[in-house]
């Protein structure tokens, strides 16, 4: 799988379909991949998360066929996936910074928001450490939740910040951050904030236990900050070493692995805070 292309075909997807009921799901189907990986490869590579790109180019077409067409904004507002008048009246308002009625009686002016074009710069020749490491299926426990593939960037953090509340006493201590697609469809997938697996304790805590089929694994290891550290790590994966490598994902998984933040003097905030990213492959036929 090419990355840049699978984006730019979704890309053309979406514009040729910018009117009609998009998910990412839809969108990952068409080409081929898991939507968690897709959602992720996306955000990597163009900024914004697929919903946000949607967004935008809805609202600059809009605008567009406000001055151009004498449609109502009722209706106008339902072309472009809005349940309200209210709620696209909102929307527009903050994008263009004027009401739709006050463009159409005003003309006034619009902003808009171009499709987007990948393109393949080439960039300095920097090293890009990673191991390919064959794992068995192993167990682990935790705790997990379902999100969307929207809101995952925002409200995963909030999730682990639930877990790790001053005075609280929690049987887990953070190592992995997984996620669940095994079905790569639909728009939401399984989080699970995870340990290794210790009967004992996952019996004692009430912890849901998984376990993870066996795969060969790409591993990236980070060093700094979190997160933008990690941030960085995912980028640089999706723009530079998938393009480039003989390998395409797999299945729907993805593993972060902490480290323990109080070996560290400034914890997850230390320039040598480690992490790894892990993500199953195959080769490319």
């Amino acid at each position: 799988m090419d990355w840049i292309k699978t984006v730019e075909t979704a890309i053309e997807y979406i514009e040729e379909n910018i009117t009609e009921d998009l998910t990412v799901g839809k969108i990952a189907a068409k080409v081929h991949t898991s939507p968690f990986y897709f959602q992720k490869g996306f955000s990597m590579l163009c900024g914004y998360t697929v919903g946000e790109y949607i967004r935008l180019r809805r609202l600059s077409l809009a605008g567009s066929e406000l001055l151009s067409s004498d449609i109502k904004i009722l209706d106008l507002a339902v072309k472009y996936g809005y349940d309200s008048p209210d709620s696209f009246t909102k929307a527009f308002t903050r994008f263009h910074g004027n009401t739709p009625t006050s463009i159409r009686k005003n003309n006034a002016s619009l902003k808009s928001f171009a499709p987007l074009h990948i393109k393949l710069s080439l960039e300095g020749g920097t090293v890009m450490e990673y191991r390919i490491e064959k794992k068995r299926s192993f167990k682990v426990m935790g705790i997990s939740k379902m999100f969307s593939y929207e809101s995952a960037n925002e409200n995963i953090p909030k999730y682990w910040d639930e877990l790790d509340i001053p005075g609280k006493a929690e049987p887990l201590m953070g190592m992995y951050g997984v996620c669940f697609d095994e079905e790569m469809a639909g728009n939401r997938f399984r989080y699970m904030i995870a340990d290794d697996f210790f009967p004992e304790t996952a019996a004692e805590n009430h912890l849901e236990v998984y376990e993870i089929p066996g795969h060969t694994w790409a591993v990236f290891p980070c060093l700094g900050p979190m997160p933008r550290a990690l941030q960085e790590v995912n980028k640089r994966i999706f723009s530079q070493w998938l393009p480039a490598s003989q390998y395409e994902i797999s299945e729907g998984y993805n593993i972060e692995y902490y480290s323990n933040a109080a070996h560290y003097e400034k914890g997850t905030q230390d320039p040598a805070y480690y992490t790894e990213v892990w993500i199953p492959i195959k080769e490319k036929p």
